[in-house]
């Protein structure tokens, strides 16, 4: 057993694995804090979701090994891990739809239940507590309810069993704007309990709010990592393919002020000064279009 580092809950160390021939992850390396929330970003392809499915165990590594408070966990099954204290919130929410509220949450605390019967009334007191619209609707079949509700069905259920990591896939996908704001103040209040994140995002808008640190793929390797608050968005908008969308929707990041490289800084200064003299010029040209005086 190797020693942890301070603070570190979670690392994954030249994590290289894939699905038949065709490799996807090509040693990535991703260290999340205790108590932080991290976050992965990519386009599609990038390897964003096999990189949580191997941290979870739903995915076998080629090679790498993943470390929870500096035990080598990589080895153990997705059950073991959990046990182990790392929740799961898959991508699409993945609730049971035939079956009610509470079912669902009764599901997802198998692992605890079997080892401590008597305390699952207590718990789900707790989850209605945290999540007072599932408690409203604890008798409703999970697939009559909205996305959003659907989304905080997903959350409650992977924190019955009281984890102190969460790994979440893509929680934002499909859901409406509103919905989403809905969504951000959730993990935000999951975080503020203790519970330490790691989430997988295709809405970069809300995902760097929402993080701490980032981590951005591209095909399989991390190209470009930091705390958000110092994180370069012109260089992250060109890595993301996002443009100038990132900094009209993000105006600060992680409580920070967005860094914004210096050179790219200074040429979008010059050209918001050249474009009124091109102005000026085109307009004279189009009353003058022969030049005489």
């Amino acid at each position: 057993m190797t020693a942890a580092t301070p603070d570190v809950l979670l690392e994954g160390r030249q994590l290289i694995c894939g699905f038949g021939a065709n490799q996807v992850l090509h040693g990535i390396d991703l260290t999340v804090h205790s108590g932080e929330i991290a976050g992965v970003f990519g386009l599609n392809g990038a390897g964003k979701s096999v990189a949580m499915k191997t941290l979870s165990g739903l995915v076998p590594l080629w090679s790498g090994s993943v470390h929870l408070d500096g035990s080598d966990i990589t080895g153990l099954s997705v059950e073991d891990r959990v046990g182990l204290g790392i929740g799961n919130v898959p991508q699409g929410r993945q609730v049971f739809p035939d079956l009610t509220v509470e079912e669902n949450l009764r599901l997802g605390a198998y692992t605890s239940r079997r080892r401590d019967r008597t305390g699952w009334n207590d718990t789900l007191a707790r989850v209605f507590e945290q999540f007072p619209v599932l408690g409203e609707r604890r008798s409703q079949l999970a697939g009559t309810m909205s996305g959003g509700q659907q989304a905080s069905l997903a959350v409650a259920r992977a924190l019955v069993n009281q984890p102190r990591l969460l790994l979440i896939d893509e929680p934002s996908a499909g859901l409406a704007p509103t919905v989403v704001s809905e969504l951000f103040d959730i993990l935000h209040g999951v975080a503020s309990s203790g519970v330490t994140m790691l989430l997988v995002e295709q809405n970069v808008s809300f995902g760097l709010r929402l993080v701490e640190t980032a981590y951005i793929l591209q095909t399989g390797r991390v190209v470009y990592s930091g705390k958000t608050e110092s994180l370069d968005t012109d260089r992250v908008a060109e890595l993301l393919g996002i443009g100038r969308m990132l900094s009209a929707a993000t105006p600060t990041l992680g409580g920070g002020t967005i860094r914004r490289s210096p050179t790219r800084a200074r040429r979008s200064r010059s050209a918001a000064k050249k474009k009124p003299v091109a102005k000026k010029k085109a307009a004279a040209k189009k009353r003058n279009p022969k030049g005489r005086r």
